[in-house]
């Protein structure tokens, strides 16, 4: 797993900065209550999405566990980014009208724990909203995703089956769904050459795959951007 706190200095450039982090916080905030007054974002990161899908009225909480992460977001979110592990909340129950987790479950082996721990702090009525399948949306179907397939990992923590089969054992029922776009984030064969020779990504593949990729056609052309998946779940 990355080092976020050493992230954190171009985690947003380096994400599709603005331009993404709107497209996420718009199709979270269409799954929520328009009732919502108290939300909690899991691993908000430098708070770049939480901030957005603050509102008058609308009070938003971000936690993170990286310290370099929670500098950013406390900028953005004055007096209400805390560390926190989103296993174990620092939180009563029922002391929030919605939750939500982007990018985070896809980096966890077993996302039964935040899951649980979302349906705690959520009020009767409330939503949890969360990304699923992250791996699927980066497979674009282009010439890269071709050659990086048989070394894709395929994170089963954020599977929306699985994702949905931990929700229901918490009482939470699935309520909505919403898509949105990355922005920046589509890729190109001679970057990511560079970052498998690197060991940075699909590692298996080797310099062998590297060579694949940057042999490829306008290798400093980039794919078609991911198309990102939520999910929404209502607390009974």
């Amino acid at each position: 797993m990355l080092d976020y706190t050493r992230e954190a200095a171009v985690y947003d450039a380096t994400r599709g900065g603005v331009p993404r982090a709107r497209a996420a916080a718009e199709a979270v905030d269409a799954l929520l209550p328009a009732t919502a007054r108290d939300h909690l974002d899991l691993a908000c990161g430098t708070g770049l999405v939480s901030e957005r899908v603050a509102r008058p009225g609308r009070r938003v909480v971000g936690v993170d566990l990286a310290p370099g992460m929670l500098t950013v977001a406390a900028g953005r979110l004055p007096g209400h980014a805390l560390r926190a592990d989103c296993r174990r909340l620092p939180f009563t129950v029922g002391a929030f009208d919605s939750v939500s987790a982007v990018w985070l479950l896809h980096l966890l082996d077993d996302a039964a724990p935040v899951v649980a721990e979302a349906a705690r702090v959520l009020r009767p009525g409330g939503v949890f909203v969360t990304t699923v399948d992250k791996a699927d949306a980066h497979d674009v179907g282009s010439d890269i995703d071709t050659l990086v397939g048989p070394y894709r990992l395929r994170q089963v923590a954020d599977a929306h089956a699985t994702v949905t089969a931990l929700a229901e054992q918490h009482g939470l029922t699935p309520c909505g769904e919403a898509l949105f776009q990355g922005h920046g984030q589509g890729r190109t064969p001679a970057e990511l050459a560079r970052r498998v020779r690197a060991g940075d990504m699909y590692r298996e593949g080797g310099s062998a795959l590297a060579a694949r990729l940057a042999a490829l056609p306008d290798p400093d052309t980039p794919r078609p951007e991911p198309v990102f998946r939520l999910m929404a779940f209502r607390a009974a």
